[in-house]
């Protein structure tokens, strides 16, 4: 199994027809075959990725058209918001961002406004969601992962590729590899995810990838200690990250002192995960919990 994402998802992209929408539409859809359209103001009736879907004026016509339900984001920052708020009002249970840059207080309004829908967001400012051999919503490159067991969460894109490589390196698998974001406010949480791993019969392990600034790995970890029976492998980045600098995405700076890496990773061991000082160590570590 996977969660979020699978062989059956119907994704449509949103901002299809521009130069980055373009381009990684037509990697989803070499990957997973289940790209079914795309979505721009204005050019609906036309057709994109060199014919090969369709392109509507907004989600609602994709989702009754076609019957999206899920949408991948490649829209400016200045319109990024109301493209996700489009998305949730159409229905489309699952919406991944990858823009950077939309302001805080948008995002705001964007997480009160989805929070009253059925919809689910990913992002924004995320790589999105990798299940392998099934469907790539994002930017992830999936010629790296290889279908199995173990799940990834990460708040950085870089680092969700360095832990698939070592998994793999070490012939382990993923069931699906999910980028979050790093920005100050986003949409599904580390917590939500582990508790999505924790339900998946197919889901042996699970690698959790944090950062300082924040208290969601601090959440997610606290859950862990009394609900979450598979092995949890974390790491936290930013190690030697001064106070009060931002470092790297948005909410990657240390606001209080159980923000630090040195902070979380204590607490982190004491809830009963199994805490890595390197990427490097990810692979084997995982390989090891799971004997």
């Amino acid at each position: 199994m996977s969660i979020l994402v699978n062989k059956d998802s119907k994704i449509i992209v949103q901002g299809i027809t521009g130069s980055e929408g373009s381009f990684h539409a037509t990697q989803c859809l070499e990957y997973g075959k289940n790209v079914v359209g795309g979505v721009t103001p204005g050019k609906g009736g036309q057709t994109a990725l060199d014919g090969a879907v369709p392109v509507f004026n907004s989600c609602q016509e994709a989702r009754e058209k076609v019957g999206a339900n899920v949408s991948l984001i490649f829209v400016p920052p200045p319109f990024a918001a109301d493209a996700i708020m489009e998305a949730a009002a159409a229905g489309i249970e699952l919406i991944v961002c990858i823009t950077e840059g939309i302001p805080v207080a948008q995002m705001v309004e964007v997480k009160a406004y989805v929070a009253t829908t059925g919809s689910r967001f990913i992002g924004p400012n995320c790589p999105g969601i990798l299940t392998p051999g099934e469907a790539k919503v994002g930017i992830m490159p999936g010629f790296i992962a290889k279908r199995g067991s173990v799940g990834v969460i990460s708040k950085s894109g870089t680092l969700t590729y360095e832990a698939v490589h070592q998994l793999c390196a070490e012939g382990l698998g993923q069931s699906t590899c999910i980028g979050i974001g790093g920005d100050p406010i986003i949409g599904t949480t580390m917590l939500d995810l582990l508790k999505m791993f924790e339900a998946d019969p197919e889901t042996d392990a699970v690698v959790m990838i944090g950062e300082i600034g924040g208290s969601m790995e601090i959440e997610a970890a606290q859950f862990a200690k009394d609900h979450i029976t598979k092995p949890v492998i974390g790491f936290i980045a930013g190690q030697t990250a001064p106070p009060g600098r931002r470092m790297g995405h948005a909410g990657a700076i240390v606001s209080g002192a159980d923000e630090s890496a040195a902070a979380k990773k204590k607490l982190m061991a004491e809830c009963g995960l199994i805490v890595v000082e390197s990427p490097a160590d990810i692979g084997r570590t995982v390989k090891a919990a799971l004997k």
